[in-house]
Parts: C-alpha cells; sequence; structure tokens
C-alpha cells in the first residue's frame, strides 16, 4: 500500500514510477496515445481504452446497483450512483445555486451548463443541444428512435419526452385542465 512516487506539480502519490510518468503524461501534459478505432476518441491508459470499447461500443455493463435496476460499465460510477440515488451523499455544492453533486465533475458539468450556457453535445438530426452526452442519447433514442423510455407510475402509457409525462400526470391522474374553451368554458 506504499506509495513513494510523488507527483511535483499536483503532490498526488503513486505506488510505481510507471504509474506516476503516465499520470504526468495524461494529466499535466495531455498525451492520449490509446485511440479508439470505432469513434477516433483517445485515451491515456490501455485499460481506459478497453473499458471505453466495453461499454460504449459492446454496451457491456456488469456493474449492477442492487437496490434498483440500473447498470454500469464501471465500478467507480456504480459507487458514485449509491452515493448521490440512495445515500444522497453529494458533497459538492455549487456557489452559484446550491445545488448539490456527488462528484466534481458533475458539478463542473452543471456550472458550465446551468450557469455558463455550454452544451457541446449537438443532435445531428435536429440541432438541439445538450450539457452531458449521455442526455444526447436519450434524446436520440427517444425523439428519433421512437423509443418511450418515460413511463407513467399511475397507468401504462409511456412517453418520448419528460415534459409529455408530465402533462399527462397532471391533466390525467391530477384533475389539471389548463386549456379552456373560450366560447363555452369547458
Amino acid at each position: 500500500g506504499k506509495k513513494p512516487y510523488k507527483c511535483e506539480p499536483c503532490e498526488k502519490s503513486f505506488s510505481s514510477k510507471q504509474r506516476l510518468e503516465t499520470h504526468i503524461e495524461s494529466v499535466h501534459e495531455g498525451k492520449k496515445p490509446y485511440k479508439c478505432e470505432l469513434c477516433e476518441k483517445s485515451f491515456s491508459e490501455k485499460g481506459s481504452l478497453k473499458r471505453h470499447i466495453e461499454s460504449v461500443h459492446e454496451g457491456k455493463k456488469p456493474y449492477q446497483c442492487e437496490l434498483c435496476e440500473r447498470s454500469f460499465s464501471e465500478k467507480g460510477s456504480l459507487k458514485r450512483h449509491m452515493e448521490s440515488v440512495h445515500e444522497e451523499k453529494k458533497p459538492n455544492k455549487c456557489v452559484l445555486c446550491k445545488k448539490s453533486f456527488s462528484s466534481r465533475q458533475m458539478l463542473e458539468t452543471h456550472i458550465a451548463s446551468v450557469h455558463g450556457g455550454k452544451k457541446p453535445h449537438k443532435c445531428e438530426l435536429c440541432g438541439k443541444s445538450f450539457a452531458q452526452n449521455g442526455h444526447l442519447k436519450k434524446h436520440i433514442a427517444s425523439v428519433h428512435g421512437g423509443k418511450k423510455l418515460h413511463k407513467c407510475e399511475h397507468c401504462e402509457q409511456s412517453f418520448s419526452q419528460t415534459g409529455n409525462l408530465k402533462k399527462h400526470i397532471a391533466s390525467v391522474h391530477g384533475g389539471e385542465k389548463p386549456y379552456k374553451c373560450e366560447i363555452c368554458g369547458k
């Protein structure tokens, strides 16, 4: 468990000289020599490329949550899910709106998209932009792929968009009827 190899710029420690060198090359020098042949995405470590291929291109998600039906491609993603969803551990707080997140990366994405207006993931089919790649994938599957991922908890009806599900619940199950006939008042 000893980590005698210390990185000068960030003071992070490593168990081997090779891990320290890989860290310096990827984090501080930005080198990513391992390229995916399927989508051209690059990685700093061979293991990261392997996990990318398995999760993104092969759809493997071996880490399943015991409390709900969600599955994850990485152990760390399952851990973050458990902490944020089931244990409600969200130590990363936004200083602008006080919203909390389980990971620093989620907080940074929130700040860039919500407070900075940054939405780098654009749909090639309709031009709509999203802050996160996962939101773009859901959009493509539901809006352009016809998948109705949003199911009503009160009945069997499903919807392709969250907004349509909310309208359905409000009007059908909540008795909310915001549209009124100007002639008869119904």
